[in-house]
C-alpha cells in the first residue's frame, strides 16, 4: 500500500532580549532554579500588566503553567500568511505559513539532576516562565522527513541572520512541534495527526518524524486507527510516545486577556523596520551567483550564516584595497571571488570545523585572510597553495600576530621564482635519478609527476610549481 507523509511545524523561536515579555526578570540562561522568576512570571495574586498589544488567555492546567493559562495570540496573530522556500535533493519547494504569533514561554519540568530524595518526583524550573517566543506555524506542506529538517534549518538560518534568535537549540531557543500525519496517496483527506513536541535538534527531528511515519502506518495496517495526542520523542529509545490527548482550539477556551488593550502598529513603524533589515540570505545567495559566477553550492555555504556572509564580503574587500599586487583587480572581480571563497569554505572551514567555533569567533581577520590569499597565484606568487595552508596555520595559533607577512619572512618561505635557480635543482635531480627519467621518456606520465615531487622536495616546496613544470619538461625535451 502506498502512503503520502504530511507534515507542518510549528517553531518556538525564543526573542532575544535581555528581560521577559511582561516582566524585568532577567532571560540569561542557566541561572539557579527559580531565580529569575519574578512575581508576574509566576502569578501571585494583585498583579497587573501595562503593556499594549492584542493577546489573549489560552487556558490549560499543566504544572509548569503557574497562571492557569498561558498569554499569547489568537485570532489576530503579529503576522499572517508568508512563505518558506527549501532546497532538498528534490529541487526547490515552497512551504506556505500559517501564521507568527507572540507569547510567553512556560515553565520547564525537571525529571533528571533532582536529589536522592526527590527522584520520584517532577521539579518545576520557572526561570523560563514568561519569556518571549515567536510561534511560526507552517501550513502541512512538507512530505517527508527530508523537507521537514529542510525547512527547520531554513528558518533557523533566517531568524539567526535578522538577529531576533540565537537559534541556540541545546538551550531550548529554537525548538519545533512536528504535527505528522499519514494519508493513502491520492487522498484529499488529511489523516488524523499527532504533534511531536518541543524537538530541539534537526537529528532528533528527523528521527522523531521517521518513527512516527513507521507507527502510524502500521497503526492503520493493523486495522486500528491514529488517536490525535501529543507525543514526546525519546532520543535514547529513538521513539514516540503518548504525553496527553491533543487539544482543539475549543478546549483552550481562547478569550482576549482583559489586562492588555490593543497593539496599534504604524504604517511608519514597518517601514522603519523594514529599512533596518539586512540583506536577506536567498537574495545574497542570488546575488553571489550571479555578481560573482559562484557555482549554488559555494554561494549556499558562504550565506549559512549572516557572519559567513559578512566575512567573504570583507575579505574581498580587503583583497581588492591590498596595493602593488600584480592580477588584482582594485574592486572584487570573478576571480577574485572564487579566490577568496575557496579559502573561506574549504582552508579556512577546516580550521574552524576542527576546532568547533563558528566563523565570527576565528582568530585569522578578513583582512589577515586577504593578506595571505594576496601571497598566493593568480597574486603575487610569493608562496606556493600547500605552503599558504601551513602559513594559515600559524596566523590561527597566532604567530607573529597572526601577520601573514611576518610569518613567511620568520620561515623563510617566499616561494623560488629564480628561473636560474629552479633550472639548476632540475638539472641535479635529472643527474640523479636516470630510471625514472628513462621511464619518463619510454611514455609513463607517472614518472614526471616523480620528477617534480623530487624538485620540490630539493627545494623544501619552496619553487614555483608552474616555474618547475615548464622547465623540467624542456629540459627533458618534451
Amino acid at each position: 500500500m502506498s502512503w503520502e507523509v504530511v507534515i507542518g511545524l510549528e517553531t518556538h523561536t525564543q526573542l532575544s532580549t535581555r528581560s521577559k515579555i511582561f516582566s524585568g526578570a532577567s532571560t540569561a540562561f542557566g541561572a539557579p532554579p527559580n531565580t529569575q522568576a519574578s512575581a508576574v512570571d509566576i502569578a501571585l495574586p494583585g498583579v497587573t500588566i501595562n503593556k499594549r498589544s492584542v493577546f489573549a488567555r489560552k487556558n490549560y492546567f499543566y504544572p509548569d503553567l503557574p497562571k492557569g493559562y498561558q498569554i499569547s495570540q489568537y485570532e489576530i496573530p503579529v503576522v499572517q500568511g508568508g512563505s518558506i522556500t527549501i532546497t532538498t535533493k528534490d529541487g526547490v519547494k515552497t512551504v506556505r505559513l500559517t501564521r507568527a504569533h507572540l507569547e510567553e514561554d512556560a515553565g520547564k519540568s525537571l525529571h533528571e539532576g533532582l536529589s536522592q530524595a526527590a527522584s520520584a518526583m517532577t521539579g518545576i524550573d520557572l526561570n523560563r516562565a514568561g519569556t518571549p517566543l515567536l510561534e511560526i506555524v507552517s501550513e502541512p506542506d512538507m512530505r517527508s522527513a527530508e523537507e521537514a529538517i529542510a525547512y527547520a534549518k531554513t528558518l533557523h538560518t533566517l531568524v539567526r541572520w535578522i538577529g531576533i534568535c540565537d537559534g541556540n537549540m541545546q538551550e531550548g531557543n529554537f525548538r519545533c512541534d512536528a504535527n505528522v500525519s499519514v494519508r493513502k496517496a491520492g487522498d484529499a483527506k488529511l489523516g488524523t495527526r499527532c504533534e511531536i513536541k518541543n524537538v530541539n535538534s534537526f537529528r532528533f527531528l528527523q528521527h522523531a518524524i521517521e518513527f512516527e511515519v513507521r507507527r502510524q502506518i502500521q497503526v492503520v495496517e493493523d486495522g486500528g486507527t491514529v488517536e490525535q495526542e501529543t507525543r514526546l520523542y525519546d532520543p535514547d529509545l529513538d521513539e514516540t510516545r503518548s504525553m496527553r490527548t491533543k487539544e482543539d482550539a475549543q478546549d483552550y477556551r481562547y478569550f482576549p486577556d482583559p489586562d492588555l488593550p490593543p497593539l496599534v502598529i504604524d504604517e511608519a513603524w514597518i517601514e522603519r523596520v523594514k529599512a533596518d533589515l539586512p540583506e536577506l540570505p536567498v537574495a545574497m545567495k542570488a546575488r553571489f551567483e550571479k555578481e560573482y559566477l559562484l557555482l549554488p553550492e559555494d554561494a549556499t555555504a558562504l550565506t549559512s550564516t549572516r557572519a559567513t556572509g559578512d566575512y567573504f564580503q570583507q575579505t574581498l574587500a580587503e583583497l581588492a584595497g591590498i596595493p602593488n599586487v600584480p592580477y588584482l583587480s582594485q574592486s572584487p572581480d570573478v576571480a577574485n571571488a572564487k579566490s577568496v571563497a575557496n579559502w573561506v569554505i574549504n582552508e579556512l572551514g577546516a580550521f574552524l570545523n576542527n576546532h568547533q567555533t563558528d566563523i565570527e569567533n576565528s582568530p585569522v581577520s578578513p583582512a589577515q585572510l586577504a593578506q595571505l590569499i594576496a601571497h598566493t597565484g593568480p597574486f603575487k606568487g610569493t608562496i606556493s597553495h600547500k605552503v599558504a595552508k601551513d602559513v594559515l596555520a600559524a596566523m590561527w595559533a597566532g604567530e607573529c600576530g597572526g601577520d601573514a607577512d611576518a610569518i613567511i619572512v620568520a620561515r623563510g618561505l617566499k616561494q623560488i621564482s629564480d628561473a636560474g635557480a629552479i633550472g639548476k635543482t632540475v638539472d641535479e635531480v635529472i643527474a640523479a635519478n636516470a630510471p625514472i627519467v628513462a621511464e619518463y621518456k619510454a611514455g609513463k606520465e607517472k614518472a614526471f609527476n616523480s620528477l617534480i615531487g623530487k624538485v620540490m622536495t630539493a627545494t623544501k616546496g619552496k619553487a614555483n610549481p608552474s616555474q618547475v613544470n615548464a622547465i623540467l619538461r624542456k629540459k627533458l625535451g618534451a
